[in-house]
């Protein structure tokens, strides 16, 4: 059985179709990846599924429950939540206490009771717990305005992991990264991999191919292919989605 399925999904702008009948299904434990050239649709795809937007038609089914017009807060209590969405990261607060934050928010809490948080001990260890998990053990006690911005990142993801989602939605998680923390950042979502299914949206093609145990490729709102990531490597039809010999040699491995 498929712990997410996506059918017909169509969201429009006007006259654009920024996604036109897209289908999906996601496995419990699986990490399906979202690729596409720019404007293909994939942030747009992101936010329908995070509920941050409605859909003009199609529906979402999360767990074998009908989460079409769900809020995200009522999709983040079934269990999906989306990376860098979960809650506002506070930057004058360190990484401890944003993420006890999390978990606070999460039981239904408001901010305002932040100062309880960071001195609550049913908060602060499993926030200490997570904070390990994404590789910022040491970094606990900096404030996220200081992190770089890779730990930026694995903080954000802690937070998302706060809720003990059954799938994270994650869009560009290795974005504006340097070569090591992209790095980081993929060993981090494969250590991850099989505890939660993920749905991977990223134009890091070494990322993707490394994680992806199948791949759907997205142009124009919709899926032209869908496979493991060497059918999709090998697919022509995909190759040519991609503009530019640079793009091609990435989703190739082929070099100049």
């Amino acid at each position: 059985m498929s712990l997410l399925r996506v059918d017909r999904l169509v969201k429009r702008y006007g006259g654009l179709t920024a996604t036109d009948h897209f289908c999906l299904e996601v496995a419990p434990g699986e990490l399906h990846a979202i690729i596409g050239p720019n404007g293909a649709g994939k942030s747009t795809l992101i936010g329908l599924l995070a509920g941050e937007s409605k859909a003009d038609e199609g529906t979402i089914h999360f767990g074998g429950r009908d989460i079409t017009s769900m809020s995200i807060e009522q999709r983040a209590h079934t269990g999906l939540a989306r990376s860098y969405q979960i809650t506002s990261v506070f930057p004058e607060f360190t990484a401890l206490e944003n993420v006890a934050l999390a978990f606070q928010a999460l039981q239904g809490h408001s901010f305002r009771f932040w100062r309880a948080a960071a001195n609550d001990t049913a908060l602060i260890e499993p926030a200490r717990a997570v904070l390990a998990r994404v590789g910022l053990a040491r970094r606990m006690q900096v404030p996220a305005a200081a992190l770089a911005h890779g730990e930026h990142r694995q903080l954000e993801l802690a937070m998302a992991l706060a809720g003990e989602p059954r799938l994270l939605l994650l869009d560009e998680p290795m974005a504006g990264m340097s070569q090591a923390e992209s790095e980081q950042m993929t060993q981090l979502l494969a250590d991850l991999k099989g505890e939660h299914a993920m749905v991977l949206v990223e134009h890091d093609m070494d990322a993707v191919f490394a994680l992806a145990d199948r791949i759907t490729v997205l142009v124009s709102g919709r899926a032209i292919a869908c496979g493991t990531a060497e059918a999709i490597r090998c697919n022509a039809d995909v190759r040519d989605a991609y503009l530019g010999d640079e793009t091609r040699n990435e989703m190739t491995g082929a070099t100049e």
